[in-house]
């Protein structure tokens, strides 16, 4: 089992997996204090610390409300060059149908930069299958950014979209996993590295983040699948 508890903290690394960007849904946790942040550590220094330790995070507030463009610039101006942020679309997009927001969102999240990772489209659980708001939704997003698309309701089973949340088959230049179904001990983490690997030694960029808990165990779990991995 992975190590519990807050007193023993977490070692700051800068070990990395070519193409692997592992981490979690989110950084902004106070109760993550003195298991993976400094005890003292100020909530406007948690992005940074963060980004010290891994690679990548995906951004849930964007899913809630849509942050300011000084917003997008302040966190691309915190984080190193090779960091990246998952952007998780506004709900009022994915939820409420509200496609003449998709052209804002696309310029809102290109002020990251080169820090601008995957866009996570999310539709919930109470929209079925409608083919005709996927077609509208893909023709209105920026076409030159990288999407990936989680279904909730089950009628989108077997619809065909270039990336699907935790598939790993397919022919784009990477996945995207959201592992949210804790706790992963040393087998199941053993086995997500066992799959990743050779997605990774093909070239495959892998982006993977584990679920927020109070407790930081999502940090632990993305460290140690990174050390597993090979980092």
């Amino acid at each position: 089992m992975l190590p519990s508890g807050k007193t023993s903290g977490m070692t700051a690394t800068t070990a990395s997996v070519p193409g692997l960007y592992v981490g979690t849904s989110g950084w902004s946790y106070p109760t993550w204090r003195g298991g993976f942040y400094p005890e003292k550590a100020r909530p406007a220094e948690f992005l940074r610390f963060y980004s010290e330790r891994f690679s990548s995070v995906e951004l849930n507030t964007s899913f809630y409300q849509l942050p300011e463009e000084e917003q997008f610039r302040a966190w691309a101006e915190q984080t190193p060059p090779d960091f990246r942020f998952a952007v998780k679309m506004t709900g009022r997009i994915t939820h409420s149908g509200q496609l003449g927001l998709v052209g804002t969102f696309c310029e809102r999240v290109r002020l990251l930069g080169e820090r601008l990772g995957p866009v996570l489209v999310q539709l919930p659980e109470t929209r079925p299958r409608d083919e005709g708001f996927l077609a509208l939704l893909l023709g209105s997003l920026d076409p030159e950014l990288e999407v990936a698309f989680e279904f909730r309701h089950e009628s989108w089973a077997g619809v065909e979209v270039p990336v699907l949340v935790n598939s790993l088959e397919g022919d784009a230049p990477f996945r995207y996993l959201r592992l949210r179904e804790p706790p992963y001990d040393e087998a199941a983490l053993a086995s997500w590295a066992d799959r990743l690997r050779p997605l990774l030694d093909d070239g495959v960029r892998v982006y993977c983040y584990f679920k927020h808990e109070d407790e930081p165990t999502g940090p632990r779990y993305a460290e140690r699948l990174r050390e597993l991995i090979g980092g």
